[in-house]
């Protein structure tokens, strides 16, 4: 949850008169989750934003499931997801159950020509290649590698790439995506311990009113579907804004790991939660410093979770032949652990260069078939001497 932003103009007392020059009023909006009952943020249009010109044929794009239920060891080559020209057509489903969408996306253009919302889910998208500016109504973020771009369900937006070689790792989630409660006071304000502070998330800026009248296109997803709505007025044609509910980032490199005599669970690397997953960042770090300590990662049953590990960039001491953009599924039901010879090779290493995003699940993942069309067959044989 970030906090409290306000950008541009807005009067004194919500819910009360607040007039244009010419002395029309505003159109005011709440958007709020939860019903009422959590964040939110007010907006303030030049025009209502419910004025809707037509809607045309929705279109799906639900993801089409190749195993529904899984109990192996896998390992898919996120680059050879193709790259596409547009930004939704881009967005490849691999892993997915009712909690959360874990999506690929190597998307070339722009979307210059229409808008895009997510009434479904909460969007976090990793930039591992690419640079841009993501613009909404609440302003604009300037985005490059390593980002997180958290972007709440409900926003319209419009992505500006300054290159056509981009690669993200997305995740959309069904309930909020917050901070964990572990690194919050009853206040909301980040603790002491945190590994991140207030200081490292970056809000929108560049903030500007768009009062104009046309065609706008704004794809909105729900259920499966995207839907095609042609609106009168710019989306973005708010006066002021203010509240806790708007797109801000927050950079993999800015997450100031936690480190033990001992090797440190998976926990001490969480970075975000939501109902039934959380999302962690493994990133460069200092190694353990017991004078016996055993680098590399023990043996590990998933009793309770599915986990996805997305490698990013560096040298990963618990496996072998790791490449940029991969993405090993670990199952609930069966342990896993470092590769052969990885344990004995990690003793005496002082740090790791790793960089990496983790999707820890409590409900299985079913697989889709743009997953199984960049599978490693044999990986589950890996661990063979």
């Amino acid at each position: 949850m970030p906090h409290y932003c306000v950008r541009g103009e807005i009067p004194h007392k919500r819910h009360t008169q607040f007039r244009k020059p010419d002395g029309e009023l505003y159109s005011e909006q709440l958007v709020s989750t939860e019903g009422f009952s959590n964040v939110y943020s007010t907006i303030y249009h030049c025009h209502a934003p419910t004025v809707v010109t037509k809607i045309d044929e929705a279109i799906d794009v639900s993801p089409k499931v190749a195993l529904a239920k899984n109990m192996q060891h896998r390992c898919y080559k996120g680059f050879k997801i193709a790259p596409e020209k547009d930004f939704i057509k881009s967005r490849k489903a691999v892993l997915i159950n009712n909690d959360v969408h874990i999506v690929l996306a190597a998307p070339q253009n722009s979307t210059k020509d229409y808008f895009y919302k997510n009434s479904d889910a909460d969007e976090v998208i990793f930039v591992h290649e690419g640079t841009g500016t993501l613009k909404s109504i609440f302003g604009d973020l300037k985005f490059s590698y390593g980002d997180y771009v958290v972007i709440p369900r409900g926003t319209i937006y419009q992505i500006e790439f300054d290159t056509a070689e981009n690669r993200l790792f997305i995740v959309e989630s069904f309930s909020p995506i917050v901070y964990p409660k572990r690194y919050r006071n009853e206040f909301g304000q980040l603790l002491e311990n945190s590994p991140y502070c207030e200081r490292d998330i970056r809000q929108p800026d560049n903030f500007k009113t768009i009062d104009e009248k046309g065609d706008f296109l704004v794809y909105i997803k729900k259920q499966g579907l995207l839907y095609p709505y042609h609106y009168m007025y710019h989306p973005f044609d708010a006066i002021g804004w203010d509240g806790n509910h708007y797109p801000y980032i927050f950079s993999i490199h800015d997450f100031e790991p936690i480190t033990g005599r001992v090797h440190q669970p998976p926990p001490v690397h969480q970075t975000f939660e939501a109902h039934n997953f959380v999302i962690c960042s493994f990133v460069p770090r200092k190694y353990d410093y017991h004078p016996l300590s055993i680098p590399a990662p023990y043996n590990h049953s998933n009793v309770d979770s599915d986990e996805v590990l997305y490698y990013v960039d560096g040298d990963f001491m618990s496996r072998k032949s790791v490449e940029r953009g991969m993405i090993t599924l670990h199952p609930i039901g069966i342990p896993h652990g470092p590769h052969p010879g990885t344990v004995q090779k990690s003793i005496g290493k002082e740090e790791t260069k790793e960089l990496a995003v983790m999707v820890d699940t409590f409900k299985p993942l079913q697989i889709t078939e743009d997953a199984m069309a960049t599978e490693m067959p044999d990986y589950f044989k890996s661990w063979i001497e």
